[in-house]
């Protein structure tokens, strides 16, 4: 492996095995690679929780080493035209295996960026050529793979990764790059994380840039993202009517962390449960920040609209 890796490459999982979470996934897949027989398939759920990496350890299983002579992978999203489902992949499909596998897998990352005529062209080509070809589709979003295709895959849902899952690949991989990870670490890997494995490795790799002795404070600091008690405090000083110190903080946020207006938002957001507030209070919050992030898509001012949100939670209380 080069140094010049992203560590999501160097530590992605190379067989079913190998895999961190979705147990019952991995089991009916490793089924399949034992009959060495499958249908079409669907993986849907967010991302960084695994779904390329289960297709392509699922062909390494089925196909040994050599497994790249006999899977065409395609990022649905680089190329979602017509002319891809009529060219590159019509091409591919009609071509019999040449390994001990009775068939050949087309993966389609991100297929819910296809376009509806490149969907539509895709029925046909799954249909003509099932004896010979087995397709893969990768979703973010099921509900944006038409129903016809999704009425001929099985369809997999994958599931954010719990925080013992995550706990545990990040535990690797820093035994891997011998670095060192304190409680604080862990948790601010998770925080930002989400359930999101490759942003978790991604925020450790930058993390380590600065010391092998990996801190909350780095992590955080890397990943751009303000420590929840902060958030947490500057919430707090708005709802307590002192919005002069509470827009201080956010400046000093936004400037230390170099936070877009949504980040901060999204911070907010995942903060108030550990207000000290009343249920109503805290549905008047979640309604406001929810009307602020629609100003900010919108393209309002990120600045002045935060500052507006602050503003309004000297309503609230």
């Amino acid at each position: 492996m080069s140094e010049y890796t992203p560590w999501t490459e160097k530590y992605r999982p190379k067989t079913l095995k190998d895999i961190v979470g979705q147990k019952e996934i991995t089991r009916l897949l490793s089924a399949y690679v034992k009959e060495k027989n499958m249908p079409n398939l669907l993986f849907a759920g967010p991302p960084g929780i695994g779904k390329t990496t289960a297709a392509l350890a699922l062909a390494r299983d089925l196909y040994g080493e050599n497994y790249r002579e006999s899977i065409l992978e395609l990022n649905a999203s680089d190329e979602r035209g017509i002319d891809v489902v009529r060219g590159k992949i019509k091409d591919f499909a009609r071509t019999v295996s040449l390994s001990d596998v009775p068939f050949k897998i087309i993966f389609l990352d991100e297929a819910d960026s296809l376009t509806n005529d490149a969907q539509n062209a895709l029925r046909r080509t799954m249909e003509l050529h099932v004896n010979v070809t087995r397709f893969i589709l990768s979703a973010n979003y099921s509900s944006k793979i038409i129903e016809p295709l999704q009425s001929r895959c099985s369809v997999f849902r994958f599931r954010p990764l719990t925080h013992e899952e995550s706990t545990e690949m990040i535990e690797r991989v820093g035994r891997a790059e011998k670095l060192k990870l304190d409680k604080g670490s862990i948790e601010a890997l998770l925080y930002v994380s989400e359930g999101d494995m490759r942003k978790a490795i991604n925020a450790m790799q930058g993390a380590s840039l600065h010391s092998a002795a990996l801190s909350a404070e780095t992590v955080y600091k890397s990943a751009a993202r303000a420590e929840p008690a902060e958030i947490k405090e500057m919430m707090e000083l708005a709802l307590s009517r002192k919005f002069v110190e509470a827009r201080k903080k956010l400046h000093q946020l936004m400037i230390s962390y170099g936070m877009s207006g949504e980040d901060v938002l999204i911070q907010m957001y995942r903060s108030i449960d550990s207000l000290q507030l009343s249920e109503r209070e805290k549905v008047a919050v979640m309604d406001k920040i929810g009307e602020y992030n629609f100003r900010l898509v919108e393209g309002a001012n990120e600045l002045i609209q935060i500052e507006a949100l602050l503003a309004q939670f000297l309503l609230i209380k």
